[in-house]
């Protein structure tokens, strides 16, 4: 008797990646994407490295990068412009991802850290290391991430009324980010004039302070950040379904949902400690991701690779595009106040 079983038809072409009893299906399309957002990535990193007052050949800079090059080359390449390129690659993949947990746990395109109120919070907590205790990089940190997390704890509590619903927590958290944006005002009007006008210039979200020390330490909270993000993610799909079909499947959903939203305030604190709320990237690079991928849900690898493509591309055109050189925050500002624009317009014709 013939007892070979047919294959799985999974709708569609999927690679197979196996190590003994583990096995990860990737579609074929998500795999395709994601190398071509990195060649892009790759691509934009050695044209910020070309650029400036001292440009440089792709030939200087690959030799720079492999060792070959010393002196002056050597200097401008891996001492300047190398931290800031790789600080825009890692914070906006962390971001990317941060923005994906968010949509996927509130089941809404338009959710996002900052509209929610955890990225104010995370600029609270830095703000008053800055004015108040006048502490050092890693205080700095420690308060960012502080602030988020407690912003996070206290939405999560208001919102929670016999668990958690995606529109009541965005109704909550946008009241909270209200109450945590006058704090904010109220801190740097009752500070000195130097330290206000010190966070002022942070809050527009910059590179331009980003030093190897910044990219290391940040690097590597969010390296550990998104290997958590991916073994916390499984769930997310059947969430995306609703609590109750989430729970019907087996899945845990206010634990899951809990692990999430603190990795994603994480994210998203860690990025604002280093450089000031760079914000809408976490908005436009989960819902770009998936257009790319055509996924059925927000998918993380497409978004960070999306979020990472888009702080690098608007930092190259704050620094060498713009007439003067702007902080990265204004470029996203305006690249996804754009998006949002279109992505409520084209919400509302679906509507009528």
């Amino acid at each position: 008797m013939n007892t070979r079983i047919p294959p799985v038809d999974f709708g569609r072409r999927v690679l197979v990646l196996r190590h003994r009893r583990i096995a990860i299906l990737l579609q074929w399309r998500s795999v395709v994407v994601c190398a071509a957002l990195a060649v892009a990535v790759a691509g934009t990193a050695v044209l910020a490295l070309m650029t400036g007052s001292y440009a440089l050949s792709p030939g200087q800079v690959l030799s720079a990068l492999t060792g070959r090059e010393t002196g002056i080359v050597h200097d401008i390449v891996v001492e300047w412009r190398l931290p800031r390129v790789a600080a825009a690659v890692v914070f906006g993949a962390a971001l990317g991802v941060s923005g994906a947990v968010f949509q996927s746990l509130l089941r809404n395109p338009l959710a996002d850290p900052g509209l929610v109120g955890f990225s104010q919070g995370s600029y609270t907590g830095a703000l008053i290391v800055i004015l108040v205790v006048n502490g050092t990089y890693v205080q700095l940190v420690g308060g960012a991430l502080l602030g988020g997390m407690a912003t996070a704890v206290a939405v999560y509590v208001l919102a929670h009324r016999r668990g958690v619903q995606g529109f009541r927590l965005i109704i909550v958290g946008i009241g909270v980010s209200a109450m945590l944006e006058s704090l904010n005002t109220w801190l740097i009007l009752k500070a000195d004039l130097d330290q206000a006008m010190s966070a002022a210039a942070w809050i527009a979200g910059s590179l331009n302070g980003v030093s190897w020390d910044r990219v290391v330490i940040g690097g590597a909270c969010i390296a550990v950040l998104l290997l958590l993000a991916g073994m916390l993610s499984r769930p997310m799909r059947q969430m995306e379904l609703g609590d109750d079909a989430a729970a019907s499947q087996g899945v845990r959903v206010s634990p899951a949902r809990l692990g999430l939203m603190l990795v994603g305030v994480a994210l998203t604190a860690t990025v604002t400690a280093a450089s000031g709320p760079i914000a809408f990237i976490s908005l436009v690079a989960p819902q770009i991701g998936r257009r790319l991928a055509r996924t059925a849900g927000i998918t993380l690898t497409p978004a960070a690779f999306v979020g990472a493509l888009l702080c690098l591309a608007s930092d190259y055109i704050a620094q060498h595009v713009a007439p003067t050189p702007l902080p990265v925050g204004i470029i996203t500002v305006v690249l996804g106040g754009g998006y949002l624009g279109y992505l409520l317009f084209t919400e509302a014709r679906r509507r009528l």
